[in-house]
């Protein structure tokens, strides 16, 4: 049996760094800074716990919370496509920081890019270039 992504990158140690980097730049987001609470730290052990079951870790996630339910958890906040775009591009610069190496990197990409997608819950409206409404 092939190890898990977990096992692959180094387990805990490796996400937990993976979480600071993450969350180091969201303090700094003017777009995404808003949206989480004041205190980042139970944000961040939950997102350690999630993602260390997701990519093959231990299950305390769901002991601890029960399913997921990722698009549920997020409802209660307004994430439209900027803020979509500034949370992945802050994940990928973490995996990146971190070291994930291939194929690893490559899966996990693939995963946030998905995952981010599906938390959009509003809808910024395009305009129409040149538009003078």
């Amino acid at each position: 049996m092939e190890a898990s992504i977990y096992e692959r990158i180094g387990g805990e140690e490796t996400l937990r760094r993976l979480v600071d980097e993450f969350y180091a730049r969201v303090e700094q987001d003017p777009v995404l800074r808003p949206v989480f609470p004041d205190d980042l730290e139970p944000g961040k052990e939950w997102q350690f716990l999630f993602l260390s079951q997701y990519f093959g870790g231990p299950a305390d996630y769901n002991v601890m919370r029960g399913h997921p339910r990722l698009r549920a958890r997020h409802m209660p906040y307004a994430i439209d496509q900027r803020a979509q775009q500034a949370w992945l591009d802050h994940m990928l610069e973490a995996i990146d920081v971190v070291g994930i190496q291939e194929p690893m990197r490559a899966e996990m990409r693939e995963y946030f890019k998905r995952s981010s997608e599906v938390m959009i819950n509003r809808y910024i409206p395009e305009t129409a270039e040149g538009s003078s409404t």
